[in-house]
């Protein structure tokens, strides 16, 4: 049938993957399902991606994709195995593909909330803070459309072609979005990006949590509170980024990793200290290293910080700029409780990110080492 060793591995792996995955009665972590379908200590895994890079090397997926969609070979492969046995390797091959489409609708759907969280982040930044203009680009990505669109689309033009009922799909899995819904799943999913970030700030560092809770407590039951709510979460950003990573391993980091970039310190009583823009962008990479060596794309030119990395520290930048600016509010009023709870979605939105990328945790991460770094600090 024309088919390479390499493609077979792969394909198979990739199915046997996905049926672990969307298997609802197994209640494991999704690592460990993983592991599952590799139990040989490694061994199939390296002839996996061994497979993987001979198969999609150059143009040749290309041309096997396209063999494969024309009508040419289907005749072929149809004459050399017969009708029935054609039919049964369609048959096989569309219960595959429901496998995969399933946790493809999954895994879709589990993206959501970053969706939002980007959104809802995003909406602090201008985009005449984003440099070069290019990257200013993305600010305009409305990332939640593209997930309600690309549901509508696997639902109408994927899942309905084939045999859902054989993969264990449930009706919550077979029903598709309707961009009419959007307003009820950004309400729904919003909630998760609060609770996921809640989680998040708690591995980082437990006593703030309260913070976050006080914010929101005091924005719903206090006449004050929209000045409360603010300088609990100044209080919140600070010390969950100065706690992480003290101004002394800011510096070392910044001379390591971004020699090279303005205005990340400035001199204070005759003595050098990061800005917050140095703070945060340290505490979204976890204090790890910049990769200078990343390649160039549309978005960015591989230099100093990434597009993601860049964003984040200037989101949550930007949200401490406003809160300052709130702590002061004293009318009350319904706009200023409206601005405080779009800037702590935008805040819940950055730390869940920012957290989840950098994987900041008080009692996991390391302190980094950094050359010249006094032991003490």
């Amino acid at each position: 049938m024309r088919i390479s060793e390499s493609a077979i591995v792969v394909t198979e792996s990739v199915v046997v993957i996905a049926k672990a995955l969307i298997d609802l009665s197994d209640p494991r972590p999704w690592q460990e399902k993983i592991e599952t379908c590799f139990p040989d200590d490694g061994e199939a895994l390296t002839k996996v991606v061994t497979s993987f890079l001979e198969e999609f090397d150059g143009d040749r997926a290309k041309r096997w994709i396209e063999q494969f969609n024309g009508d040419s070979y289907r005749r072929f492969v149809e004459k050399l195995l017969g009708a029935a046995q054609y039919r049964l390797f369609i048959e096989a091959f569309k219960e595959d593909a429901a496998s995969l489409a399933l946790a493809f609708r999954r895994a879709a759907r589990a993206l959501m909330p970053f969706a939002i969280a980007w959104s809802d982040a995003t909406t602090l930044v201008s985009r005449n803070q984003i440099k070069p203009a290019n990257r200013a680009q993305l600010l305009a990505f409305n990332a939640i459309e593209m997930m309600v669109s690309l549901d509508i689309f696997m639902g109408e033009r994927v899942l309905a072609s084939l045999p859902m009922t054989l993969t264990g799909a449930t009706d919550a899995d077979l029903e598709s979005w309707s961009k009419d819904e959007v307003g009820d799943l950004v309400t729904e999913f919003r909630a998760r990006v609060t609770e996921a970030s809640t989680r998040r700030v708690e591995r980082a560092n437990s006593a703030l949590v309260r913070k976050i809770r006080g914010a929101r407590d005091a924005l719903r039951y206090s006449e004050d509170g929209v000045s409360q709510a603010a300088n609990s979460l100044i209080e919140l950003l600070d010390r969950i980024m100065r706690e992480a990573f003290s101004p002394g391993i800011v510096l070392a980091w910044v001379d390591a990793n971004l020699p090279d970039e303005p205005d990340l310190s400035h001199v204070k009583d005759g003595v050098r200290q990061p800005t917050k823009r140095a703070e945060a962008l340290c505490f979204v990479y976890g204090g790890g290293p910049v990769d200078a060596a990343r390649a160039e794309t549309q978005y960015d030119d591989g230099t100093g910080p990434s597009v993601m990395h860049d964003i984040l520290a200037r989101v949550l930048v930007s949200a401490r700029n406003k809160l300052q600016k709130l702590k002061h509010a004293d009318s009350g009023t319904s706009a200023e409780r409206e601005q405080l709870a779009s800037v702590l979605s935008a805040l819940e939105g950055a730390l869940m990110l920012g957290l989840s990328i950098g994987d900041v945790s008080a009692d996991s991460a390391e302190t980094p080492e950094f050359p010249g770094l006094p032991q003490e600090d």
